[in-house]
């Protein structure tokens, strides 16, 4: 099977799930996908002094929804019954942006979400989709997450998948680096809106090597304006971002009326970031060499400056019809 028969898999996908569930029929309802349009390819620059100009797709917050009977789990095929018609396009969307990022000889960048929970099918998509190209990714939350909402999600929970997902991912989730003519793409993992203590060390190695470097990380981070404007969205559940004041995560702790329970009030709450992601959003705004942060999880497109010397770029969902094409000069 080739890639692309691969990817074009989702009707077969679609019509094997009622054998698997009851209740998901809805999956082969030609009207059961929301919104269908054709993908929207956002074109922006970025001077970051490179050797020569080169472009990348930055690709984000796919969510791919599988599960079939391999999982022996009737609630993931449930669960993705659920999703998919509002994320089931992914896959097209995806598979359209890979083959524009070919057409065009872009690298192709991915900043998290690549899937929508852990499953058998969910993780095959992905090892077969980033092995069929030569991809820079960093994980999401949605990576690690086994049901999507039904616990508490931490390191310790992250912990109980991450060897299962790593092996599906192209480069290692925790830190990561690539030289693409003399740009040094740095990934790391913040998917809980905490930098992990050992990344700061690690960003300072990148930095002696005196190269301009674009960050990558899926959860972008606490500027006022985005803050405001994720507050505003979100009816003022979840601002979304790492490094958000501790006087303002407390505010939306201290709520008793959360619309969606349980799920955002704890998340609301895990989002004050801890010491060392305070040093590491420290170190980094102070460093020249960082020219750019692409990140993901919001859904919609935010442009911004973040360093004296960077602007955090977020890109929109591929679910929702939408990449980023990045020309660096």
């Amino acid at each position: 099977m080739n890639r692309r028969e691969f990817l074009c898999g989702g009707a077969a996908f679609a019509a094997g799930l009622p054998t698997v569930a009851a209740g998901v029929e809805q999956l082969a309802k030609p009207n059961g996908l929301k919104g269908f349009k054709p993908l929207k390819v956002k074109r922006i620059r970025i001077e970051v002094g490179a050797e020569r100009p080169f472009r990348a797709f930055h690709v984000s917050d796919t969510h791919i929804v599988r599960a079939d009977a391999t999982e022996n789990d009737p609630r993931k095929v449930e669960l993705a019954a659920r999703r998919y018609p509002s994320m089931g396009f992914g896959e097209h969307y995806f598979d359209e942006a890979v083959h524009l990022a070919r057409t065009e000889k872009a690298m192709l960048l991915h900043t998290g979400d690549m899937i929508d929970f852990v499953s058998n099918a969910n993780l095959k998509y992905a090892g077969l989709a980033f092995g069929s190209d030569d991809w820079f990714v960093s994980s999401g939350n949605h990576e690690f997450s086994r049901y999507v909402g039904e616990a508490r999600e931490d390191a310790a929970y992250k912990a109980g998948s991450w060897d299962r997902v790593q092996a599906s991912y192209p480069n290692d989730l925790a830190f990561a680096s690539r030289v693409v003519n003399g740009v040094n793409f740095v990934s790391f993992d913040d998917v809980y809106c905490a930098v992990a203590p050992d990344v700061l060390a690690r960003l300072e190695k990148e930095v002696e090597k005196g190269l301009p470097i674009v960050l990558m990380c899926h959860v972008p981070f606490y500027t006022p304006k985005h803050y405001a404007h994720n507050m505003e969205r979100t009816k003022g559940v979840c601002s979304h971002l790492a490094g958000t004041p501790d006087e303002l995560v407390d505010t939306w702790g201290g709520r008793h009326d959360f619309p969606e329970g349980q799920e955002w009030r704890d998340r609301a709450v895990s989002q004050r970031a801890d010491l060392p992601t305070k040093e590491f959003i420290k170190y980094m705004k102070s460093q020249p060499l960082v020219k750019a942060v692409l990140t993901g999880h919001c859904h919609e497109f935010w442009e911004e400056r973040l360093t004296p010397t960077a602007i955090q770029y977020t890109a929109a969902a591929t679910f929702k019809g939408e990449c980023t094409s990045i020309d660096f000069l």
